[in-house]
């Protein structure tokens, strides 16, 4: 069954263009949590013309038309910054930090031959340090074709976000003092990585997160403001082919 927003049709293709931006475990979720994006994103259009808001495009109208309909949230207080910091102490560490040494065996992602050339240098490497870990320094300056190679390999301090997926990956499942068993591929090439040591992270204070904290609360308020709104709409509009949550509805993105 078709959806329809005061008698304006959603289409199933327009679903399917919305589920990419809405991951899911399932295609079911997905498709509902497109569907519902959709159709606040409609409800929202249709008032926006309603109030001949204007805009260059429909983003624009409905950025326009929350603007002008919702109140901002105030700046949350000193107290409730405080309060929040006490209750969520957990979510405030600083990430773990690794020192770490690699060798890079650089190959572009779109070079096949390349890459087999870098694979067999990375596992070469591999195999020459299985029978002697304390040539890392010097193969590292041998071999690797990263700019650390003028240090003997060495990365410094690397901590969550700061290098590729697969390395990071490789990283976080080794132990102080170990070497790579097997290179580990990214779109830079091959990687032969040691980790030298883990630092766990620290306790943020609350003077560190503060300005977080308050950006968070008022971010919160403000997209509980915009769900009472569509709430609002939604008890005025006509939706036929799904039932909506009310004021769980989401903002479209």
């Amino acid at each position: 069954m078709s959806i329809t927003v005061n008698g304006v049709e959603i289409t199933d293709a327009a679903i399917h263009a919305e589920m990419q931006h809405h991951p899911a475990p399932s295609q079911e979720i997905a498709s509902y949590s497109a569907r519902l994006a959709l159709v606040a994103k409609e409800l929202l259009l249709q008032e926006a013309a309603r109030l001949d808001i204007v805009g260059a495009d429909e983003d624009a109208r409905i950025a326009a038309l929350i603007d002008r309909e919702v109140s901002a949230p105030e700046l949350p207080d000193e107290a409730s910054c405080q309060r929040f910091f006490q209750t969520h102490r957990q979510r405030f560490h600083s990430g773990d930090q690794y020192e770490v040494s690699h060798i890079l065996c650089a190959a572009p992602p779109e070079d096949a031959e390349a890459r087999t050339v870098a694979r067999s240098r990375a596992e070469s490497a591999v195999a020459q340090l299985a029978g002697d870990q304390a040539r890392f320094a010097e193969l590292a300056t041998r071999l690797s074709d990263c700019p650390s190679k003028q240090d003997n390999g060495h990365l410094g301090l690397i901590g969550p976000g700061q290098t590729v997926p697969e390395f990071e990956q490789a990283l976080f499942a080794m132990q102080e003092g170990e070497i790579s068993a097997q290179p580990v591929e990214s779109r830079f090439g091959f990687h032969v990585i040691q980790l030298h040591r883990k630092t766990g992270g620290q306790a943020l204070e609350y003077d560190q997160v503060r300005d977080r904290i308050a950006s968070y609360l008022r971010e919160n308020a403000q997209r509980q403001a915009i769900s009472r709104y569509l709430s609002v709409l939604t008890g005025r509009a006509t939706i036929q082919g799904m039932d909506l949550p009310g004021a769980s509805t989401p903002l479209a993105r």
